[in-house]
């Protein structure tokens, strides 16, 4: 065994043994382990006043019980208690303070009731929906901390500002793929009706998953609005994109050609086949889902046409809505027949999309509805900045991408790479 490996291990004992023997000693003791005075409390108030002490030498420089070499003649000058609000509960800690006032602690600063871990749980639980009262509530039961309604609003009002920073950033000159969709939320203004937030994720020419932004609008989905957003977008910085996925919205490629007159707009599949069941009895559902299932898998447009001529010819009489609505969605729906099947799974749905909506919809629902637009936006922007937070579905994600962007910059005629040229 290698020196450095043995000293890895002695470390990695000692821990051990000394985290057993605090355990031991707060069991004989009936100390809990979290709580008011609990041992992580304990140990959280060691370990601030310690590091503050720290700061003070180096603030004064001189340590406690040294004389001062200083010329300034500034000294300690004893210690206030302050209350924090922590994950191991509320801790009492004795913040040192100097005969000038000037010294400004790091790990605590002046004014500050919270460590930064506690602002984590209440986004994080916010981000899930919970209200305010609910978010105190579990504060007070689980960590024993007592923390305001004001408080809580204070934590969640600050994430908007770097919601503000986000939303207007620069974008990239171009990207492959933007995924749109939008959702309904709950908005009481005068009286409590259904408003759309609209989501746009894009992917990166490197693969990479990117929020590009939200927006609240007025009623219904709309495409006029939907041009607005895109307008948004290249004033943002956004000068091509290659293919646009929706969920086959009217008047939707008319308000992508008014922005970036060179993108295809795909319409998404997954959409189309629920939109046609609506025109179908129930129990014919699964029937017309495999005789449609032959036209979106087909090779080429020629046979997509021949396997939807089949599709007419059988469910024509019974189901004519449905034939009108594939016509209609036609142009918009064999795009990405031209790619092969790998790319085909990744460009023919919203599904990237579905699934991040699926989790706005989770901390929606929960709250029921939202007292204004900007509460309602909190809440999404939130639910958002929460996903994959250690970053596996986003390694996942670009390698999936990687074969696909290949394809698309020959499809496309080098569009893709021609700004990193």
């Amino acid at each position: 065994m290698s020196d450095k490996t043995q000293g890895k291990t002695d470390t990695d004992r000692s821990d051990h043994e000394l985290v057993a023997e605090l355990m031991a000693k707060a069991k004989a003791e009936g100390i809990d382990m979290v709580g008011e005075n609990g041992l992580l409390a304990r140990l959280t108030k060691t370990t601030l006043e310690s590091v503050l002490e720290a700061e003070m030498d180096e603030h004064l420089g001189y340590a406690k019980h040294e004389r001062s070499q200083a010329p300034s003649g500034n000294a300690r000058n004893g210690r206030r208690p302050k209350t924090l609000t922590t994950e191991a509960g509320p801790v009492e800690v004795e913040v040192p303070r100097d005969r000038d006032g000037s010294f400004t602690p790091a790990i605590v600063k002046k004014r500050q009731r919270r460590l930064t871990g506690v602002n984590g749980i209440v986004l994080s639980l916010s981000a899930k929906g919970l209200t305010h009262g609910e978010i105190c509530a579990h504060l007070a039961e689980v960590y024993g901390a007592e923390v305001s309604k004001q408080t809580v609003s204070a934590i969640t009002d600050a994430a908007m500002e770097h919601m503000a920073e986000w939303q207007n950033r620069p974008l990239d000159p171009v990207y492959p793929v933007l995924f749109v969709d939008a959702i309904n939320v709950k908005i009481r203004d005068g009286q409590v009706a259904n408003r759309p937030i609209y989501v746009v994720l894009g992917v990166t020419a490197e693969g990479e998953r990117d929020i590009l932004g939200l927006w609240a609008g007025d009623g219904g989905e709309g495409a006029k609005y939907w041009a607005h957003v895109f307008t948004e977008l290249k004033n943002r910085g956004v000068q091509d994109v290659l293919m646009l996925v929706a969920d086959g919205l009217k008047g939707m490629g008319e308000a992508v050609e008014s922005v970036w007159p060179r993108t295809v707009v795909q319409t998404c599949i997954v959409h189309l086949l629920r939109n046609s069941f609506r025109y179908a009895s129930r129990a014919d559902w699964e029937k017309v889902a495999r005789d449609l299932r032959p036209v979106y898998t087909a090779a080429t447009e020629e046979a997509a046409l021949e396997r939807f001529a089949e599709f007419c010819e059988a469910w024509g009489p019974k189901y004519p809505g449905i034939v009108r609505l594939w016509e209609n969605a036609w142009a918009e729906m064999v795009p990405f027949l031209e790619f092969d099947v790998e790319i085909r799974r990744v460009i023919c749905t919203t599904n990237a999309i579905e699934s991040i909506n699926a989790r706005i919809r989770r901390a929606v629902k929960a709250r029921g509805h939202f007292p204004s637009e900007q509460a309602a936006l909190k809440c999404v922007y939130l639910a958002l900045m929460s996903l994959d937070p250690k970053g596996t579905g986003r390694a996942k994600w670009s390698a999936r991408w990687k074969k696909a962007l290949n394809a698309f910059d020959l499809a496309f005629d080098g569009r893709l790479t021609a700004t990193h040229r």
